[in-house]
């Protein structure tokens, strides 16, 4: 069974380390782990953009789950491309699984990054906009997709030492995946 491994890890500096990880960790549980890096993209080219989200693309189609990494990127919430991923995948059915090293609320890391009041019992940034607070990880699109779809979102009880590299969540959804994917044994017949 194949796996899209989406999330911002394609931006770190040692983004094919992480890759290299996360598939051996798919290949202990039986599963195969497409990398979005494993496509092979000539970036210099005009069309480079168009090229990369085809490789994708081409990638969930491919796959049979996806295990997102939705831990908060350059602000309070999960990275687009990877939100975009995920719904591609719900939208077609197919099992969806995420994680995120970040456990607070997706309200108390807008409270971090922003000055947020309280205004007729709802939550408001220093623009006037309400906050979303139902006390979710993050959006509540992406929790309920993962609801319906696939697993609830794993967090672990405290923010690991490094966010973009501790895998131990991703491995929970590596082995989650494994079960829900795998073959129901044969019965013997009688």
């Amino acid at each position: 069974m194949k796996i899209y491994l989406a999330g911002p890890d394609v931006f770190l500096p040692d983004a094919l380390d992480i890759g290299r990880r996360k598939a051996e960790v798919c290949a202990r549980h039986g599963l195969t782990g497409l990398y979005p890096l494993d496509n092979a993209v000539d970036v210099t080219a005009g069309d480079a953009s168009l090229n990369i989200f085809k490789g994708n693309e081409a990638m969930m189609i491919e796959a049979d789950a996806v295990i997102a990494n939705l831990t908060p990127f350059r602000g309070p919430g999960a990275d687009a491309g990877t939100v975009y991923e995920l719904g591609y995948m719900a939208g077609r059915g197919k099992l969806c699984l995420g994680y995120s090293n970040h456990p607070s609320s997706y309200a108390d890391r807008v409270r971090e990054l922003t000055g947020v009041n309280s205004r007729d019992g709802r939550l408001i940034d220093r623009h006037g906009l309400t906050v979303e607070d139902f006390g979710l990880t993050d959006n509540l699109m992406m929790i309920h997709a993962l609801d319906l779809y696939g697993c609830a979102l794993v967090t672990p009880q405290q923010a690991p030492a490094d966010l973009w590299r501790d895998l131990t969540a991703f491995e929970a959804c590596v082995r989650m995946a494994a079960e829900r994917l795998s073959p129901a044994p044969m019965r013997a017949s009688s």
